[in-house]
């Protein structure tokens, strides 16, 4: 049936159920692919030691005639921010190197309960402190369009295995972009649900109040079916809502047959755009709102006045969140001890080993966020953040009242060079224009490919933003583009990416 890993999770799944491949089979060739490829793209931190083993489990239940979910079998990969109890844990950092966890993550637990087949462990910046993947304490992943250019970050090594055809799907965490922004930049689909829609116990913490797990994948049903088995509420988490949630795989399906589209009122962001978009990424953007709107979709353009504060606050929240979060890396409690020569007292061995298991981005965040918490700056700074946090949610109060979903490019360029903007922070952090002000509102967005910027050939993706809980809403309108586009052009964009491996 040609090659495995280029089927997407959804046919992966049908032929699985089926009895057409076995889950050994799927598995096998997705860790060949790894073998293959990801020597160039470091797209994985760990390989599974017992991948195939939890295949054959698998296919004997389903020889047994045991009644399994429709994605039992697929393989799938773990960002390595959320901890297992079978690989390492180390959210990118030195400070957790080796770090094997007592429990699984909830949405790692689910996913085992619906019969995924966890493939590794994927690269990412830091404790997803980054948008490059080159913060990571291991060196940095590539992009599979150019490996001379960054996957995005902080979950570059989800959206690279998936682009890279090293695993159908991935789950990453989003905190500012992390799964947009990487999916932008690489080709895929990636969503972050509602704040509180998807379990963050057991994901190791960078910023509680902007943390969300979600998935990444090659086309937006398949993104859907990673949600359905992870969302809904968990008691271990008190930020998790209590919601029944609909199936987010139908909502795709839907989109697909062009259902929901007609008459559907989409708010483009016009202060957005104004925020240094490349012209090849604005170009695609504009094309693919006139596809939506030849098909029935309303585009309205919506003001958003306080978004361009959206940067300034997140650095400010982010950071004193993060200093609070990773204090408890203090070679007591967690992480990993370095004791001075001769020995020392608590705050040396503290200093020490905070010196060596940080990198320089997290103990710029850290030193940034102890600041903005300090006597006397409190108010001045992070109580300013969260002030302006307050206005940019009334910001999508107002525009929600006009339209349904709100557009945007899912982030001002294309993939950069490697290393070109890593000693420049500020350039960096804009990165994250796009995207930071859903997480600052707990808002779900996606990101879904809308073709490649003329100037250089990479992929550009168009960012949807719903009222919080309407996740299905970025479903149906991702699916309904996706189809229309993929009819326009006669081919899915990834099946242009350059090959990878053997072929090269």
């Amino acid at each position: 049936m040609g090659d495995i890993t280029r089927l997407s999770a959804a046919e992966l799944a049908s032929s699985l159920s089926s009895g057409e491949i076995s889950s050994v089979e799927a598995t096998q060739a997705h860790l060949d692919r790894i073998g293959e490829v990801d020597g160039d793209v470091h797209a994985y931190l760990h390989v599974s030691e017992n991948a195939l083993s939890v295949a054959e489990d698998i296919d004997r239940r389903r020889a047994a005639g045991e009644n399994l979910s429709p994605v039992a079998g697929v393989p799938l990969a773990v960002k390595d921010v959320l901890v297992t109890t079978d690989m390492p844990s180390t959210s990118g950092s030195r400070m957790l190197e080796g770090y094997m966890s007592p429990f699984d993550a909830t949405v790692v637990q689910r996913s085992r309960q619906a019969g995924f087949v966890p493939l590794g462990k994927t690269n990412m910046d830091e404790f997803a402190m980054g948008s490059s993947t080159e913060h990571s304490a291991f060196g940095p992943t590539r992009n599979p369009w150019d490996l001379d250019r960054i996957p995005g970050g902080s979950g570059g090594g989800s959206a690279a295995a998936v682009a890279a055809f090293e695993a159908p799907l991935a789950l990453g965490s989003d905190t500012g972009g992390s799964i947009r922004q990487p999916a932008h930049v690489t080709g895929t689909v990636g969503v972050k649900p509602t704040y509180g829609a998807v379990s963050r116990y057991g994901a190791i913490a960078l910023a509680s109040s902007l943390d969300q797990i979600g998935p990444v994948s090659r086309t937006v049903l398949d993104a859907g079916l990673l949600q359905d088995v992870i969302q809904g509420h968990d008691p271990h988490d008190s930020t998790s809502l209590p919601d029944a949630w609909p199936s987010m795989a139908d909502a795709a399906r839907e989109g697909a047959r062009g259902e929901g589209l007609k008459g559907l009122r989409i708010g483009v962001l016009s202060d957005l755009l104004a925020a240094g978009i490349q012209d090849g990424v604005k170009s695609r953007f504009h094309e693919a709102l006139d596809v939506l709107e030849k098909n029935g979709a309303e585009i309205i353009e919506v003001p958003s006045p306080h978004f361009e504060y959206a940067v300034a606050a997140y650095y400010l929240i982010l950071p004193a969140e993060a200093s609070s979060n990773l204090a408890r890396f203090d070679s007591v409690r967690f992480g990993m001890r370095v004791t001075p020569e001769g020995g020392g007292t608590v705050e040396q061995v503290m200093s020490a080993t905070r010196e060596a298991g940080f990198g320089p981005e997290v103990k710029r965040r850290i030193i940034l966020g102890t600041y903005a918490l300090s006597a006397g700056y409190y108010d001045a700074y992070y109580g300013s953040a969260q002030k302006v946090r307050t206005l940019i949610q009334r910001d999508f109060n107002a525009a929600f009242e006009k339209v349904d979903v709100l557009a945007s490019p899912s982030a001002p360029t294309t993939a950069f060079k490697l290393g070109e903007k890593l000693d420049d922070p500020l350039a960096m952090y804009l990165n994250d224009v796009t995207t930071i002000p859903a997480n600052l509102a707990g808002v779900p967005g996606i990101s879904v490919p809308v073709g490649l910027a003329p100037e250089d050939g990479l992929p550009v993706g168009i960012q949807f933003m719903a009222p919080a809980r309407e996740d299905a809403r970025l479903y149906r309108v991702g699916a309904s583009l996706e189809k229309l586009l993929e009819e326009q052009w006669g081919h899915s964009l990834l099946s242009q990416a350059p090959q990878l491996g053997g072929t090269r």
